[in-house]
C-alpha cells in the first residue's frame, strides 16, 4: 500500500472536507448531527484544537482547525472523531470486502481532504466556503438559514452581518483553485 504523505506543521491552522462514503442522498451527519458534536467535544478534550469554522451537511463537512503550538497531529484526532462517531450508529450500512476484512465500518470515506493555510487571506477565503458551502449545495437560501454552520457565532461576535451572502451572490473563489 502506499504510504499517504501529509505536510504535519506543529501549531498550524488547516482547513479540512470529511465525506461519508455512502453520499448520495444520505442526510446522515445531520440527522445525527447531536452525536457528531459529542464526538468532537470528546476528541478536543482529550487532543485540544481550536474550531475556527465548521459546517456540517448532510453528507459532508468543512472546517477549520487551529492546532496548539508543537502539536500537529490532526490525522489522530479525525481518526478519533470519525471513528466515535460510527459507534454511535447503528450498523447496517454497506461494506466492501476491504472494510469486513479491517473491521471497519462504512461511514466514512477513508481519506479526508487537508489544506494548510498560508495567510490571512487564505485563512478568509476558507471561512467565506465553509458559510457559503449551505447557499452553493442549494440546502438555503442564505448562509445563515442553515443551522449546522459557524457562522451564526461570526454573527454574534460581530465578525460578519447577518445580511453576509444575503443580498447576492457571494463574490470570489472561496478556496477553489482557479481554473487556468
Amino acid at each position: 500500500m502506499t504510504a499517504y504523505r501529509r505536510a504535519l506543521l506543529p501549531g498550524a491552522t488547516w482547513f479540512f472536507t470529511l465525506a461519508l462514503a455512502q453520499r448520495l442522498d444520505n442526510p446522515l451527519l445531520v440527522k445525527h448531527v447531536d452525536a457528531l458534536r459529542a464526538s468532537f467535544r470528546r476528541v478536543q478534550e482529550r487532543r485540544p484544537f481550536r474550531i475556527d469554522a465548521i459546517v456540517i451537511m448532510p453528507e459532508h463537512l468543512h472546517c477549520i482547525w487551529t492546532l496548539p503550538p508543537g502539536d500537529a497531529d490532526f490525522p489522530t484526532r479525525w481518526s478519533l472523531i470519525k471513528a466515535g462517531f460510527s459507534r454511535t450508529l447503528p450498523q447496517g450500512e454497506r461494506l466492501s470486502p476491504s472494510r469486513m476484512a479491517r473491521g471497519e465500518r462504512g461511514i466514512w470515506q477513508r481519506r479526508f481532504w487537508e489544506h494548510l493555510i498560508r495567510d490571512e487571506d487564505d485563512l478568509a477565503r476558507h471561512v467565506d466556503y465553509i458559510h457559503w458551502n449551505p447557499v452553493k449545495h442549494g440546502h438555503s437560501a442564505r448562509p445563515l438559514d442553515w443551522p449546522y454552520s459557524s457562522i451564526h457565532r461570526f454573527v454574534r461576535q460581530g465578525i460578519v452581518p447577518a445580511d453576509w451572502g444575503a443580498n447576492s451572490e457571494a463574490e470570489g473563489d472561496f478556496g477553489e483553485p482557479t481554473p487556468l
